[in-house]
């Protein structure tokens, strides 16, 4: 009897591992394609996908699907998609930019895969540090400052790869200041709505994300 009670644990922790096995691959034969020339064009066109993948098997492990959640993932992808909508049409906020033609279908000048970035990214930072700071104000900096660090990572791919294009070729440092600002807005939501935060893949995903951006920086560069 006590090993049969211990069976939803074995298959609940081979899930967790097949589910890291499943994301560690895609950001392996991710960073295979897109750093061979010949097969380069393809891959940046299943960007959207992979993203579409990866959140779909993060939130296979999200235990709590209540109102809030869904009104916080939804107010994450609008901040999200308001505030790229406002850059790209004005150049406010982040500054002077324009999306490339690979990651999908558009809203007003935006992939509608940025707004799920957007959500992405915030539950990831946000659940990783959840359990580690009380205070709202400061996990939401923390947080978005680890979302900032993803992005100082990430721009030199994403302009390598044609994601998006900056006026004159430069980043401006208005890029990251928005960044921060469009994230501590999200975040703040994201802790003061209750919902169930914790979810194990968190931190593999997040890890994953920055090795895989850093080692494209170095092999695209």
């Amino acid at each position: 009897m006590s090993n049969l009670l211990k069976l939803p644990s074995f298959f609940k922790t081979d899930k967790l591992n097949g589910a890291k096995m499943v994301v560690l691959i895609l950001h392996l034969v991710g960073l295979f394609g897109l750093s061979v020339p010949q097969f380069r064009p393809y891959f940046q066109y299943l960007t959207p996908f992979h993203l579409l993948a990866v959140t779909g098997i993060l939130l296979s492990f999200h235990t709590d699907f209540n109102r809030r959640f869904i009104f916080f993932a939804l107010f994450a992808f609008t901040v999200g998609m308001v505030s790229e909508i406002i850059g790209v049409k004005t150049g406010l906020i982040f500054g002077e930019y324009n999306y490339g033609p690979v990651l999908g279908p558009r809203l007003m000048g935006v992939p509608l895969i940025i707004g799920l970035n957007w959500f992405l990214l915030v539950y990831l930072t946000g659940g990783i540090l959840h359990g580690w700071i009380k205070s709202d104000f400061l996990a939401g900096a923390a947080s978005s400052l680890l979302m900032v660090v993803m992005d100082l990572i990430l721009e030199p791919v994403a302009v390598a790869l044609d994601f998006w294009e900056w006026e004159r070729n430069d980043i401006p440092l208005s890029n990251f200041a928005g960044w921060f600002f469009i994230a501590f807005i999200i975040q703040l939501a994201y802790r003061k709505t209750s919902f169930g935060k914790k979810n194990p893949l968190n931190v593999f995903i997040f890890v994953n994300l920055m090795l895989f951006f850093s080692i494209l920086a170095i092999i695209l560069d």
